[in-house]
């Protein structure tokens, strides 16, 4: 376990279950149809290629990113800073998720790409964090739900580092708060 860790929170194998049973239960939703995959950089990266690997359908890859965090803390302002490359019109689009907690991002992402006439779109999370939510998204697809805890690892970072961890895990309150 890495020394700025309190605990570990999911261990790399259980993620590699839960995103087994994720990609199952897509490829049983989505038979015989092209999903278009929307990644949300840069969280998004391990879960949605591990998650690609398990859908048996044809899949589409694209990304965007957005921002609303500043270190520790969600500012409220959803800025896109990297734009989808192709059209989504008339495609099944699944939102590759790391972590939904406020949902300020996805309500945003949610009604901007609703806006440019996809035949479906969902949300697909590896990790919901209900008790923080402000704004009440749809999410069709949960890999765990999680307690309110400032987690890393698997594709989530503090201030860029920690995403590379193999497992999530729970970031010890001085590193945060930079008495560490």
């Amino acid at each position: 376990m890495h020394k700025d860790l309190q605990e570990i929170l999911i261990s790399q194998e259980e993620l590699d279950a839960g995103i087994k049973k994720l990609g199952e239960r897509i490829s049983r939703d989505y038979e015989g149809r092209c999903l278009t995959l929307v990644g949300v950089l840069k969280g998004c990266v391990f879960f949605m290629t591990d998650l690609a690997r398990h859908i048996t359908t044809d899949v589409r890859m694209d990304f965007m990113m957005l921002s609303s965090y500043s270190g520790a803390h969600s500012t409220g302002v959803v800025r896109i800073l990297l734009d989808l490359k192709e059209s989504i019109e008339d495609c099944d689009v699944l939102i590759v998720e790391d972590i939904v907690d406020s949902g300020l991002t996805m309500d945003y992402m949610l009604k901007n790409l609703g806006t440019r006439r996809p035949k479906s779109l969902a949300v697909c999370t590896l990790l919901d964090k209900p008790s923080r939510r402000r704004a009440q998204v749809p999410i069709k697809y949960t890999g765990f739900t999680i307690a309110d805890k400032f987690v890393v690892g698997y594709g989530l970072d503090y201030n860029g580092i920690y995403r590379s961890l193999p497992y999530v895990g729970v970031l010890k309150k001085e590193v945060i708060e930079g008495k560490q």
